[in-house]
């Protein structure tokens, strides 16, 4: 089995581009901002199953370059599905939490109604609803928190910080699921196989990690982890200067995504150590 991945320099992609039979397209051969382009390289790939893992992530920046976060985070999606659909392989699209709110405390559910409150969020619903209509092949697997040893992730924020300063303050009432990027891309693998051969399990599942707590707690076992000295200061998520609002509750259920493919949520604690050492010998390096 082959499969097609957009966004190989992401964290997800990059993780993804490590498996076998793996076609992984960067930024510069897949532009998202060219839906019509992206759906031509479908159209040419000799693939049975197409995994979409690239988006506009930038949530601030979102809000000021909102027509470019629409064209990424849906346009594109939209050609890539219907380019799936032609040829009838399946689709697997990465999306994102943000689509709810944020609020109760609850987890949330893939069948409960979206209201996102942020740019980003309303793009990423937008690319999941086109998804759904192209009447293809597909499964929509929403995500949180997706962490790395690669830069540009919380777990790399808070490691720069502490190099610089012996106190950090991170937001204690948003809370939340870390997903180790390597997890994620076996659960998308797994549903892009499965979907070959079970296409009446196209639908919408969550995969996230398996306990969730605050920004501020990750950051505590982040920084106990890479055992560095650094005091963590909670803080609300008001007194956090942000152009664009948050969800609160980013707890996300996964029961479905066990009962249809027996992917369980993943244990981000066990990831966490591999995740820190790898960024701490790239700080010594760099």
């Amino acid at each position: 089995m082959r499969v097609l991945v957009f966004g190989a320099t992401g964290q997800v992609g990059n993780a993804l581009s490590k498996h076998d039979n793996v076609v992984a397209l960067n930024r510069a051969e897949a532009d998202l901002t060219n839906p019509q382009g992206c759906a031509r390289l479908i159209e040419r790939a000799e693939v049975d199953a197409v995994i979409n893992a690239a988006a506009m992530t930038a949530v601030d920046r979102a809000e000021t370059h909102t027509g470019e976060a629409f064209v990424v985070n849906a346009r594109a999606p939209a050609a890539m599905a219907m380019a799936c659909t032609k040829k009838r392989i399946p689709l697997v699209h990465l999306s994102t939490d943000y689509v709810f709110d944020g609020s109760g405390r609850g987890h949330w559910r893939p069948e409960d109604t979206p209201s996102p409150i942020q740019v980003y969020g309303r793009s990423k619903l937008a690319g999941e609803d086109t998804v759904r209509a192209s009447g293809g092949v597909h499964a929509i697997l929403r995500t949180s928190w997706v962490f790395s040893g690669r830069i540009g992730n919380f777990v790399s924020t808070i490691l720069r910080a502490a190099r610089a300063r012996p106190q950090l303050s991170v937001v204690d009432d948003q809370i939340g699921a870390p997903t180790p990027a390597d997890a994620l891309a076996r659960a998308a693998m797994t549903v892009a196989t499965s979907l070959c051969a079970r296409p009446e399990l196209s639908g919408t599942y969550h995969f996230c990690g398996d306990k969730a707590l605050s920004w501020a707690d990750f950051a505590h076992e982040i920084l106990t982890e890479a055992k560095l000295g650094v005091d963590v200061v909670p803080i609300s998520t008001s007194a956090y200067a942000a152009i664009a609002r948050r969800p609160q509750n980013s707890r996300l259920c996964c029961h479905s995504l066990a009962v249809a493919f027996g992917i369980k949520p993943a244990d981000w604690r066990t990831a966490l150590p591999s995740v820190v050492r790898d960024l701490q010998a790239a700080a010594k390096v760099a």
